[in-house]
């Protein structure tokens, strides 16, 4: 629509998750965290490879599985060198491994504290819609409903009822959307055609540039 301005949110989560396992150290459950490093063992042609975590008590470490007696041509050579080479982008990207983390643990705390970054896609005159794309690279407990009353500022209940109203859509047809995780490529679009304070308010807390 040519009456859109549009904006990209790329929202980065500040910890990894961690599991809980029980730790020799402490004699009990602890919290894991990741230490971002990662541990090769090779026999042979057979590669093992684990991501180090550490306990938060008593930095006793844990090996997380991340393949065993794997055979070596058999590893994605991308993968291969990110694993050589302690890549710390691969290895946040494993770090958010959810399955891979409950396979292990029947507990694994997660946290919403985030960092967020906001772009301009699309500035345009006398706009009256404004469209969010968000971009979630890593699973977040974030809920759509509080990502939006804390960045545009307004309330948990007035979001539900532009949503009710039909002011307030998003690209999926759930009905609890605003009550579900952000994820990935969604996109948020909100008719502001009624609002006397577009440009001012709006776009600011959209952009994140001062009013």
């Amino acid at each position: 629509m040519c009456n859109t301005l549009r904006v990209r949110w790329t929202i980065l989560p500040k910890t990894a998750p961690q599991p809980w396992i029980v730790c020799s150290g402490c004699g009990g459950p602890r919290a894991f965290q990741c230490s971002d490093k990662i541990r090769l063992n090779a026999n042979g042609r057979k590669l093992d490879a684990w991501l180090i975590y550490k306990c938060s008590t008593c930095e006793k470490t844990w090996n997380r599985p991340i393949f065993e007696r794997r055979n070596v041509r058999d590893v994605d050579p991308a993968v291969l060198e990110a694993l050589q080479s302690n890549d710390p982008d691969w290895i946040r990207a494993e770090a958010f491994n959810l399955e891979a983390l409950r396979r292990k643990s029947q507990r694994v705390d997660e946290f919403a504290e985030f960092e967020i970054a906001k772009e301009m896609q699309q500035d345009i005159a006398n706009w009256t819609r404004l469209e969010i794309e968000l971009m979630v690279p890593f699973p977040s407990s974030t809920r759509l409903d509080r990502l939006l009353a804390s960045e545009l500022q307004v309330s948990r209940t007035r979001l539900q009822a532009l949503h009710d109203g039909g002011m307030l859509r998003t690209d999926s047809n759930r009905a609890d959307i605003l009550r579900r995780r952000i994820k990935n490529g969604t996109r948020v679009a909100v008719d502001l055609a009624a609002e006397t304070g577009r440009e001012q308010w709006w776009r600011s807390v959209a952009t994140g540039s001062s009013p």
